[in-house]
Formats: C-alpha cells, structure tokens, sequence
C-alpha cells in the first residue's frame, strides 16, 4: 500500500541536530534561520483552524470500483494549523514532490472534510486548475494563501462559504481545486475564478488556457453517491432552485408584458382629418 508522504522534520524543536557547522549547507542554513525567526516571532493566529488531509486510491481494490469511481483512504496529517507561523511549518516541509499518482493533499477548514458528500459539502461545487508540474507547488502555495488569509472568501457571495482548497497528482500536471458550500450562488463561482486568475498566476507563469481549468458541481461527478439522508437534502434543494427560476421566468415574462402595454399607450394618436367646405357654400 502506498505510504502517506512524511514531513521533513530537520531543524525543527525537540530533535538532536549537529552542531558542526561543517557539514550543514548554505541552503540548509538559511532554511534553519527561517526557521528560527519564525519561531521568535508572535504567533499571528487565523481566522479559522485548518486541518491537512491526504487521501489516496484504495490499492486493495485495484483503484477503481465498478463504476469507474476511486476510492480512498482519507487520513489526517500533522495537527491543527491555527497560526500563519503554523501554515509555513507544514507547507515549507510538506514535500510535494513525492505525492504519487491520483494522490491528494488538502488544507481544509476544521469542520469540513473533503468529501464530495459530506453534509457540508453535498451542495457545493469547486473550481479546478490543471498546472504543470514545473509550476504546481508554487500555484499551489498562492492558492492556499488565498485560503487561510480569507481572501477567497471575501470574495464569495453573502450565505456561502470556502471549504478548502487541494492538490492532486495526475500524470503530469497537478489538478489545484477550490471547494466551496453553495454551487447555486453564480457570483461566488464567477468571483472565485476571477480572484484566482488576477492573485494567483506569478508574473513568469505560463497564462492559463480557458480548457486549463474547469467547474463543476459534486453532485455532478460519476463517482458522486450519496447516503439517502443526503440525497433527500439535494432532491430539496433542486425543488427550490426549480422554483425560483418558474418564479424569475414568471415575473420576466409580466415585466416584458408591462413594458409592452406602456409603450403601446405612449403612441401619440394619428391626427384626424378635417373636411374643410369650399367657399362660398352654404
């Protein structure tokens, strides 16, 4: 089965590290000094705790399921990022380079977990940008900066919410997603691509292709199967949103006719013609 990858774990507190100075590299010193200012540093907590999680095909059942759909083996890593100090921790020892095919790493909010039908998922949807390898770690960084610094959510429609965000590994491009609660609210799914496209794409990246990222709903997926429970709350929410667009076509539909009836009424009428008698007759 494959093996979950670990965390580098040189420089950090409570391990012997040598002393001789010799043998440490210019590369591991300025990683060490990095290191030790953030730890000298206030902790500047987050808005919300994060939680990594890393999932991978289940191996015992050769990847796939009939359907076509993999399963996986969810696990939570490391503890609870609470702190920006927190977050640089894990991501500056986070190797994604040995993340192996069709696995994930995801920063997800405490709460959530990234499971297309979670009950606080099973209405959402998410955005996913495919970026070459060559590139994908330090997309990957920008979009979970986005994430715990509240900048995708700023950005969201009022009722909705960013779940998180995760990495995928596939042949060779790295598949970055953005989940969030409400895939019935259009703004948030226009703004978050918009805040991604603008935020962040460094200035060297390659410019990504509109066929390079793509939306869709959970429910959307082949692999998408909901407990009953859950999928009565989708059956709920699919009445409601058939409702609202009966009553948006209705009231379009008066507005036009309205807009027709007044524009009818403010035709002047045509003037009316006036025999005049010639002169002379009585």
């Amino acid at each position: 089965m494959s093996s979950r990858p670990g965390l580098f774990t040189r420089g950090l507190s409570g391990l012997s590290q040598s002393n001789d100075a010799s043998v440490s590299s210019p590369a591991a010193e300025r990683d060490d000094a990095k290191r030790n200012f953030l730890k000298t540093m206030r902790p500047l907590p987050t808005q919300h705790y994060w939680n990594i999680w890393f999932d991978r095909p289940d191996k015992d059942q050769q990847g796939k399921s009939a359907d076509g759909s993999y399963h996986s083996n969810l696990e939570k890593l490391g503890s609870t990022i609470e702190s920006v100090q927190d977050f640089w921790r894990y991501n500056n020892n986070m190797p994604i380079e040995n993340i192996k095919m069709r696995e994930s790493i995801y920063l997800f909010k405490a709460g959530f977990k990234p499971v297309w039908e979670d009950r606080r998922n099973i209405l959402g949807g998410s955005w996913t940008f495919r970026v070459p390898k060559a590139n994908g770690a330090d997309f990957w960084t920008r979009v979970q900066l986005l994430a715990i610094g509240e900048e995708l959510q700023d950005v969201l429609e009022e009722g909705d919410q960013i779940c998180g965000v995760g990495l995928s590994v596939r042949f060779n491009a790295h598949l970055i997603s953005i989940w969030h609660r409400d895939a019935s609210k259009q703004k948030s799914v226009d703004a978050i691509l918009q805040l991604v496209l603008t935020k962040a794409i460094p200035d060297d990246f390659p410019p990504l292709k509109p066929d390079n990222y793509f939306y869709k709903k959970h429910s959307d997926h082949a692999g998408f199967n909901p407990s009953p429970e859950m999928q009565a709350v989708l059956d709920s929410q699919k009445a409601r949103e058939q409702h609202a667009a009966a009553v948006a076509k209705a009231q379009a539909q008066a507005a036009q006719q309205t807009t027709a009836h007044q524009g009818s009424q403010s035709q002047p009428e045509p003037p009316q013609i006036v025999e005049v008698p010639p002169s002379g007759e009585a």
